[in-house]
Parts: structure tokens; C-alpha cells; sequence
């Protein structure tokens, strides 16, 4: 089973080592890793999507709770988030299709981000299906390089919020 795991923690040196280390010691692979500051410089998000059992995870949740830089854990459950994910796709094209390579990257919602004289370079965000619609969609044009960014996502309900608005915290 996936899980989407969104950890927030102090900005500081190693964090990310050992958050990732503790899942890895675990034996779960991380399939998505994506870090970044939130709203707070001195606090950052890291989304980790994983697979594995209920039990194994429930584990690694309260053992990372308890490490020192580890603000909040948050198991996202489906229907209560979205996630999203960027994508930067590098194409080949001749004269001959070009126009149709264009076209199928407006239909899938892509953006022509830069254009060579034979290449243009594809930027696409969007949920996993979508990200994988685009990909097939452009595949049989020649897909020359693909940087994605990995998964982000964000709570779409109430809970964790004190009266107040403001996000309550692990003590």
C-alpha cells in the first residue's frame, strides 16, 4: 500500500539524513522525496510517499515523532489531500512533426518551456495520472531526457488546526 507522509521539521543541517535513513532502516523504499521551506524560513516539508503495511508505518510515524528536529508527522489519507507533481520533459522533433508534437502538448496541458532547432523542453504539473498521461502522449515523438520533482502535497481538511487557525504542534 502507498502512503503520502508529509514531515515537518527544524531547517537544519542533516535532518533530511536522518528522516530518509530512519525509513530506509526500516526496509521501505521511498518512492518520492521531495523537501522544501515552508511558509516559516526555519521550517521545512518533506513529503516522503512510501509503500509498505499499516503496522511497519505506524511504527516509523511515532519513532520520528520522537526525533528531536521533528516538528509534525502527517499520514495523508485519501480524499484529504491533493498532491501534485512538476515535470520538465526534453523532446525530439523534425519539421515533419513538430506541429502535431505541439499540439499534443497543448492537449495534455503542457507548457513549451524552451525550443531548439531540434528539441523543445516541456514543463507539466499535475497528479500521478496526469503526469503519466503526458509522458505516454509524447513518448512516441522520442522523449530525450525527464527531470521530475517528485511529490508534493498538502492537506485539504481542518484538522491539525487550533480554534484560532493556527496549526497545532507535537509537544
Amino acid at each position: 500500500m502507498k502512503h503520502t507522509i508529509s514531515v515537518l521539521v527544524e531547517n537544519k543541517f542533516g535532518v533530511l539524513a536522518r528522516i530518509s535513513g530512519l525509513f530506509s532502516a526500516r526496509g521501505f523504499n521511498i518512492s518520492s522525496l521531495a523537501v522544501g521551506e515552508t511558509e516559516d524560513p526555519t521550517v521545512s516539508r518533506m513529503t516522503i510517499v512510501v509503500e509498505g503495511d499499516d503496522k511497519t508505518l505506524e511504527q516509523i510515524k511515532k519513532q520520528s515523532n520522537k526525533l528531536i528536529d521533528v516538528i509534525k508527522v502527517i499520514d495523508y489519507r485519501e480524499g484529504e489531500f491533493i498532491d501534485r507533481e512538476l515535470i520538465l520533459i526534453k523532446i525530439s522533433f523534425t519539421s515533419k512533426n513538430k506541429k502535431d508534437l505541439l499540439a499534443a502538448v497543448d492537449a495534455a496541458g503542457g507548457k513549451v518551456e524552451s525550443s531548439g532547432d531540434r528539441s523543445i523542453c516541456v514543463e507539466a504539473s499535475g497528479d500521478r495520472a496526469k503526469i503519466k498521461t503526458i509522458l505516454e502522449l509524447l513518448k512516441p515523438f522520442g522523449i530525450l531526457e525527464v527531470v521530475r520533482t517528485g511529490r508534493i502535497a498538502i492537506d485539504t481538511t481542518d484538522k491539525g488546526l487550533k480554534a484560532d487557525g493556527k496549526p497545532e504542534v507535537n509537544e
